[in-house]
C-alpha cells in the first residue's frame, strides 16, 4: 500500500467516526437538519471528491491530484445542493401521486422509495451527469489552454457514447435506482449522506469502466 492509501482510508475513517460515536453524531446531524443546503453542499464537496480520487487511483494505479481539484469539489457541493432539494420534491411527489391516484400501491413505503428513485434516476438523474460531465470538461479545458472555452466546443469533444451506453444506460437503471430505493427507505436526515457515500462507490464504478475500455478496444481489433 502506498502513503495516499493510509490518508485516504484515514479521511473515511474519519467520517465513519464522526457518525458512529453518538456525542459527534447527534453534533453533526444537529447541525446539518438546521441548515440542510450547506450540510449537503459540505457532504458532496469532500464524499464525492474523495470518490473522484479514489478513481484516478483505481485508473492509473496511483495517487494524483486532478487539476481544479478546489473547482471540481465547489462543482460537487453545488450537486450536493440539488440533490438536498430534489430528495425532498421526488418523494413529497410521489406521496402526492399516489393519495390522488396517478400511482399505486399507497401507503407502501417500499412503493414509495422505488417510485420516487425510478422517476428521479430517469429525469433529474441524467441532466445532473450531463451538467457534471460538462463542467468537468470545462475545468480541464481551462488547464489545458487559454482563452475563450464555448459550450460548442465541449459539446463536440464530448464523449457521447460513454455518457449516454454508460452513464445513463446502466448506472441509473442498474446503480442509482436501486441505491435510491434503499436511500429512501432510511430515515430523511440520513438520504444525503448516504447518497455522497455512494458517490464514492460511483467513482470507483467509472473507473472500473473506463479501465476496462481500452481492452475492450483491443480485444475487438
Amino acid at each position: 500500500m502506498k502513503r495516499g492509501d493510509y490518508l485516504w482510508a484515514i479521511a473515511l475513517l474519519i467520517w465513519i467516526i464522526i457518525l458512529t460515536v453518538p456525542a459527534s453524531r447527534t453534533v453533526f446531524m444537529t447541525a446539518t437538519e438546521a441548515h440542510p443546503y450547506a450540510g449537503g453542499f459540505i457532504k458532496f464537496a469532500i464524499l464525492a471528491t474523495m470518490g473522484d480520487l479514489l478513481g484516478i487511483r483505481i485508473l492509473q494505479g496511483e495517487w494524483s491530484i486532478p487539476k481544479g481539484l478546489v473547482y471540481r469539489a465547489v462543482i460537487w457541493g453545488i450537486i450536493g445542493l440539488m440533490i438536498t432539494l430534489v430528495f425532498v420534491v421526488y418523494m413529497g411527489g410521489v406521496v402526492a401521486a399516489q393519495a390522488s391516484g396517478k400511482l399505486p400501491f399507497q401507503g407502501s413505503i417500499l412503493a414509495q422509495a422505488f417510485f420516487g428513485s425510478a422517476i428521479m434516476n430517469v429525469t433529474f438523474g441524467p441532466m445532473m451527469m450531463a451538467f457534471h460531465r460538462f463542467t468537468d470538461m470545462f475545468i480541464d479545458a481551462k488547464h489545458e489552454k487559454k482563452g475563450k472555452i464555448t459550450l460548442r466546443e465541449l459539446i463536440a469533444e464530448n464523449d457521447w457514447n460513454s455518457l449516454v451506453e454508460f452513464s445513463w444506460l446502466k448506472t441509473c437503471p442498474f446503480f442509482w435506482i436501486p441505491a435510491h430505493t434503499l436511500v429512501f427507505l432510511l430515515p430523511g436526515e440520513y438520504r444525503v449522506l448516504v447518497s455522497a457515500f455512494l458517490s464514492i462507490a460511483l467513482g470507483a464504478l467509472l473507473a472500473i469502466a473506463k479501465k476496462q475500455k481500452p481492452l475492450e478496444v483491443e480485444a475487438a481489433a
